[in-house]
């Protein structure tokens, strides 16, 4: 039987990680951003620990905001800038806007430093002449020395613990900002589909993301 004492530590200890971890951001700029999706309210914060500074597009009244649509975008300036087919990424930015827009509400985090999964614009182009060679999107990166994936969320997870946010309806397929949103005490009530092509030029990059990551995916409707 588990120790009543040993329960109840185990939930301070949680309570005090998350409090902790919502110590690790702050917001440093705010302004009114109007694009062709609406009008958004922009907040800059930055990770005190490595000076990374996340963008945060808000519509409408997310504060004690309970189901609020969100996506943790990482930064992919091929995908979101250039309209790169090598990934879905751009994609899945501009149909999480436009889900924003039709609410009304909502919260985009662009998370940047994640750009080629954390490992760098240089090195996600060495990874792609790698994939090039026949290396899918994992093993490109450990040849080349790096992790599969070097992202974290718990800024992401701090970012939305300021804003107020309770719960979220997120747009996503990696389980691991499930995982992390979670971990720091805010409930995942709903996963969005957010349904793109697959296409020619990335069809192994997202079946790789699936095998090897166990991300979801969802069939365009």
């Amino acid at each position: 039987m588990k120790n009543v004492s040993d329960s109840t530590a185990s939930t301070a200890e949680a309570v005090a990680a998350v409090a902790a971890n919502d110590e690790c951001v702050e917001l440093v700029a705010k302004a009114t951003i109007p694009t062709r999706y609406g009008v958004f309210e922009s907040h800059v914060y930055r990770v005190k620990s490595t000076g990374a500074e996340h963008l945060t597009l808000v519509m409408g009244d997310v504060s004690n905001g309970e189901s609020v649509l969100c996506r943790l975008h990482s930064e992919c300036v091929t995908g979101d800038v250039f309209g790169s087919y090598r990934c879905d990424c751009g994609e899945q930015l501009d149909l999480a806007m436009r889900y924003i827009a039709a609410e009304n509400r909502g919260i985009l985090l662009y998370l940047r430093g994640h750009e080629g999964r954390g490992i760098g614009l240089a090195n996600k182009i060495r990874a792609y002449a790698l994939q090039e060679q026949g290396y899918d999107t994992v093993d490109a990166n450990l040849h080349l020395g790096l992790p599969d994936d070097a992202r974290e969320y718990d800024s992401a997870a701090a970012i939305l613990r300021a804003l107020d946010v309770r719960s979220v309806r997120l747009m996503s397929n990696n389980p691991s900002k499930f995982d992390t949103l979670l971990k720091h005490d805010i409930p995942v009530c709903e996963r969005v589909a957010l349904a793109i092509p697959m296409r020619e030029e990335n069809e192994r990059y997202i079946k790789t993301k699936q095998v090897r990551f166990g991300h979801y995916f969802d069939e365009n409707e």
